[in-house]
């Protein structure tokens, strides 16, 4: 079943503050996906800095991929964003139990979101072409698709490989640090979606 806002397929990130991590990946995956690929990307924070913009260090290195990081405000997650969302992707472990705590409805369609690139890489890509309706499939109906694929793939989370570590306020390598993380998911998670 799809949880679609109107004809979109919307995406969600959620950290801590909603400048540092969750819209670095909003940001990264409206670059990959483009305009007209039928899905949202959204971000939301658990104890947001509501209203605030990208946190300097952090657009930086949007920036340096050529990502724009202007025109943001933080947001506080609620329990209705939870579920219009399709795919609700936290950026640890204590942010995905935040999430179900607050709507419980969505555990199935919640991952981090470096859990989420690692078992999406593990979907066979002829059974997802195929629930997704063929080769002529829509982004947002892979993505759709492939949500229920890789909870098949679910296993015990691991910290050192599913957790986004938290820059704020910390030195500039670990902003890299962050980033380097989010970075190779996000384009895993897009390269499966959009078929590269």
């Amino acid at each position: 079943m799809a949880y679609r806002s109107g004809d979109n397929f919307t995406v969600l990130s959620v950290c801590t503050g909603n400048i540092c991590r969750s819209p670095a990946v909003e940001h990264l995956f409206r670059a990959a996906f483009g305009r007209n690929s039928g899905v949202v990307f959204a971000s939301a924070g658990t104890g947001a800095l509501v209203g605030q913009a990208v946190h300097g260090p952090m657009a930086d290195l949007l920036r340096e991929v050529d990502v724009p990081a202007g025109g943001f405000a933080a947001r506080r997650v609620t329990e209705q964003m939870l579920r219009d969302a399709g795919l609700v992707l936290p950026l640890t472990r204590e942010h995905r139990s935040d999430v179900v705590e607050l709507a419980p409805a969505v555990v199935r369609r919640t991952f981090t979101l470096r859990e989420f690139a690692r078992l999406a890489s593990q979907v066979d890509r002829d059974e997802l072409e195929e629930k997704a309706g063929g080769p002529n499939a829509t982004p947002a109906s892979r993505l759709d698709a492939l949500v229920p694929l890789a909870a098949a793939h679910r296993s015990a989370v691991d910290p050192e490989l599913d957790d986004v570590v938290d820059p704020y306020r910390r030195e500039l390598p670990v902003y890299r640090q962050s980033f380097d993380q989010i970075l190779p998911a996000v384009r895993t998670i897009a390269q499966i979606a959009l078929r590269l």
